[in-house]
């Protein structure tokens, strides 16, 4: 993986790139009401893929409202990946086709940020 220095007043970071992938999903309001409340469990079963490098999911914080906020998504799921490649094979990894096979009749939408960083 290539790395990155940059320059900012009175620091200096250097950081290695990686790709960070951000996923929320929102529910059909008709969603089987039993797949909905085994979504957290099928979450945590897809963090076991071993090309993730770390992951965290959860639902929409409290925040303060503000214009640019979003709160209208159910649950939200970030994972990191040293690579395009590692991100590619996790795409097409058996249990994150189990997942997607499992959840996907339970989704309104799915929002995708892949961001290299």
């Amino acid at each position: 993986m290539r790395e990155s220095t940059f320059q900012a007043p009175d620091r200096r970071y250097h950081r290695t790139l990686m790709l960070i992938h951000s996923v929320y999903f929102w529910f059909k309001t008709d969603a089987d009401p039993a797949l909905v409340a085994d979504f957290e469990q099928g979450l945590r079963r897809l963090c076991s893929i071993p090309q993730i490098k770390q992951a965290s999911f959860g639902r929409p914080e409290q925040t303060p409202p503000r214009p640019v906020i979003d709160q209208s998504y159910a649950w939200g799921l970030v994972e990191h990946f040293d690579s395009l490649a590692d991100h590619d094979a996790y795409q097409e990894h058996p249990l994150h086709l189990e997942f997607l096979d499992r959840f996907k009749h339970t989704w309104e939408r799915v929002q995708v940020y892949d961001v290299r960083v």
